[in-house]
């Protein structure tokens, strides 16, 4: 498939799409994994916190694509930051994922107030130069703490997985990681479809490419160079969210979509996340 892989700034190859596999229960899993498999996928984004490390893990191993041809992503949990705890946490991922190795690694939250996060990622760079993970990176980081961590640390994160979508585009914050060579990943591309995908502009340009809404804002964020994770459990909107690879948005209709930025943050702001204070 034509331009469906970024290559990170360490030059690691990962898919500009992935399956994120948020609230997915292990009930759901195998039906949600085998379809993505089928359709494509093959980017998977977990996290300690959404408890199924074990069964995405389980689905992967009981595919036949092999483990070379996979990109897993987990995350270190705010409560779980420090450098030995860090180090504890990752391998226990291993564990649960049932692999020798993570395609990207990331910290979830900044906690800045707790001030764990530069040890936490000089672990991250210790695992990254025993070959344990292929690339580091980090969640929810502002133009200032990614300026803080830079200071600290030798490694610039290959990634920073941020709320985006169109009523937030985080137009600065992307700007800056386009600056410094980290990818941008949209976490909750679709705004959870919380009346984004009924936006009377969104709907129009989807009519006119005879494309849904939401193919048309992934497409969107692709165009931004951003790399996405939409959710989902469903086979039928899987396949749709990966099927944006043969349209691309004229220029006009991203300066459309661009203006609809309300600045509306869905999600927890990270100056407000401490250790302890989400579950």
């Amino acid at each position: 498939m034509e331009n469906d892989v970024y290559y990170l700034n360490n030059g690691y190859p990962m898919p500009k799409i992935g399956l994120g596999v948020y609230k997915i229960t292990d009930n759901e899993m195998a039906t949600a994994i085998e379809s993505a498999l089928e359709v494509g996928y093959r980017a998977f984004d977990t996290a300690y916190l959404y408890d199924n490390e074990v069964a995405l893990g389980r689905v992967l191993k009981q595919s036949e694509i092999a483990r070379d041809s996979l990109f897993i992503t987990s995350k270190l949990w705010n409560d779980y930051q420090g450098f030995e705890s860090t180090l504890k946490q990752f391998n226990q991922s291993l564990e649960r994922l049932g692999t020798d190795y993570l395609d990207l690694y990331l910290i979830h939250w900044p906690c800045a107030e707790d001030d764990l996060f530069i040890e936490s990622y000089k672990a991250l760079e210790q695992l990254y130069e025993e070959g344990k993970v292929r690339a580091i990176g980090v969640c929810n980081f502002t133009k200032e703490h990614l300026e803080k961590l830079m200071d600290a640390t030798d490694i610039v994160p290959a990634v920073n997985q941020v709320e985006v979508h169109p009523y937030f585009n985080q137009q600065q914050l992307q700007d800056f990681c386009d600056d410094n060579d980290i990818a941008v990943t949209a976490w909750m591309p679709l705004m959870r479809n919380r009346g984004l995908l009924d936006d009377p502009v969104i709907v129009e340009i989807a009519k006119r490419y005879n494309k849904t809404p939401a193919q048309v804002v992934l497409r969107w964020h692709l165009a931004h160079n951003r790399l996405i994770i939409p959710k989902s459990k469903t086979p039928e909107r899987i396949e749709e969210n990966f099927n944006i690879f043969d349209f691309n948005l004229e220029v006009t209709d991203i300066a459309e979509i661009d203006a609809l930025n309300r600045n509306d943050r869905q999600g927890h702001d990270p100056d407000s996340v401490k250790i302890g204070t989400l579950r």
